[in-house]
């Protein structure tokens, strides 16, 4: 599969971009230097890496070394430009909506090159896009973008499905690639502005509590101890006899209780 050098600029900044937000959030959490590159460097191929693997290509880090030497200078550039790059959230923000819209284009150029369709390509825009990220927070410490109520994926979607609609209309192939990382990052920016989300999926706390009370591998509840916040020595002993009540009459020692349990 040969590759423009439109197609190739175009992953070099997207790798660009997502390392440095990803050596940026390392050095938030002070990591070493050597730990900072190894953030960056999964931000940058985590999602290429997935995405070659699952449409059989060769992976694209593992061809050439560019990849592997473009991260090394993210990681110089952070170190110079420390006071700028590292501070505020303003400017993760920005290289991370840059390399998110570039790789998702990437994602769904490789695809088609390759003879899939344009749904499949949609999806690996997707993973390209975003699953170097989801590593970045896995490894920082910090729960994924990606599973938040952000507009984050749903950005990579629409971007997948406005290059889908340009594409049919035969332009320039540099027409539907510009015009699906333009909206990508100006779904990104709108979003954060004006707070959009999507709904959150809520539970009643009451529910999850109750779970936590009930072994599923034992089919019993299980006897909170007596430094639970709402656990009781009555109610464990009620919990006891509630977990032998039916076990083919077999008697257990009942919990004793102090004076002041009672």
């Amino acid at each position: 599969m040969e590759e423009t050098t439109f197609i190739i600029v175009i992953e070099v900044l997207g790798t660009i971009s997502f390392a440095i937000s990803g050596i940026r959030l390392a050095a938030a959490k002070n990591f070493d230097w050597f730990g900072a590159y190894v953030v960056g460097l999964v931000t940058a191929i985590g999602g290429g890496t997935l995405r070659d693997v699952l449409i059989g290509v060769p992976v694209f880090w593992m061809v050439s070394w560019l990849y592997l030497a473009v991260t090394g200078l993210s990681l110089l550039t952070v170190l110079i430009f420390k006071r700028t790059l590292v501070g505020g959230m303003r400017t993760l923000f920005i290289f991370d909506a840059i390399g998110l819209a570039l790789f998702v284009v990437i994602g769904i150029e490789k695809s088609l090159a390759v003879g899939y369709p344009m749904w499949v390509a949609i999806t690996m825009g997707i993973i390209t896009g975003s699953f170097g990220g989801v590593i970045r927070d896995i490894l920082i410490g910090e729960l994924p973008m990606f599973f938040r109520k952000d507009i984050y994926a749903t950005a990579c979607l629409a971007g997948g499905i406005v290059y889908s609609l340009v594409w049919l209309l035969d332009f320039n192939p540099v027409v539907p690639q510009s015009i699906c990382a333009i909206t990508v990052i100006g779904l990104r920016v709108v979003a954060v502005r004006y707070n959009w989300a999507l709904p959150a999926l809520r539970v009643d706390p009451k529910l999850v509590e109750k779970d936590l009370d009930y072994n599923p591998m034992r089919g019993i509840r299980i006897m909170r101890s007596k430094s639970s916040r709402a656990g009781s020595c009555a109610e464990n002993r009620q919990i006891q006899r509630e977990n032998t009540a039916g076990e083919n009459g077999n008697q257990s020692v009942p919990l004793q209780c102090s004076q002041n349990e009672k």
